[in-house]
């Protein structure tokens, strides 16, 4: 992935701080991280940095089209890099039991047909403008799914 981002706070007239570069570096290299988990996986190296500061970089970088952030059902705020390329537009598949998040982006002609008819339809329906769509799937993955069908306690499981 190209760092456009860098580019981007520049362009704004910000400064690229200790935080915000880590921040940034840390969903580089992993998705869907709540606040906490960033915080955590900073704190170990950095303890100057605190949470609260997570919290106002994480609220900055979404204000500035950085990341965005998504709600899993979860309770928790999850955030990833914007891609500046549009071809990187994906759905989740999000498994009920462990959590586990998959991103899906292989769509088939016949699912893309599908969402842009879908789009047409309710456009013009509500009389109303999509410019974009976020598409959650809820579920069990494959390893929650097999435990539970030899009969596994599904509370188990995490």
């Amino acid at each position: 992935m190209n760092d456009w981002f860098y580019g981007r706070l520049k362009g704004l007239g910000c400064r690229m701080t200790q935080a915000r570069d880590i921040i940034l570096e840390i969903l580089k290299k992993e998705k869907h991280l709540s606040a906490e988990e960033i915080y955590f996986k900073i704190h170990k190296e950095y303890p100057n940095i605190g949470i609260a500061t997570v919290y106002r970089t994480l609220n900055l970088l979404v204000t500035m089209g950085i990341l965005l952030k998504r709600d899993f059902g979860d309770g928790k705020g999850r955030y990833e890099l914007i891609d500046e390329k549009e071809e990187d537009h994906h759905h989740h598949l999000i498994c009920i039991s462990c959590g586990k998040i998959i991103e899906y982006r292989d769509f088939m002609e016949e699912e893309v047909n599908f969402l842009k008819s879908l789009e047409k339809i309710l456009s013009e329906k509500y009389d109303f403008e999509i410019k974009d769509h976020l598409i959650n799937f809820y579920g069990l993955c494959k390893k929650c799914k097999n435990f539970i069908e030899k009969g596994g306690d599904k509370d188990a499981l995490w």
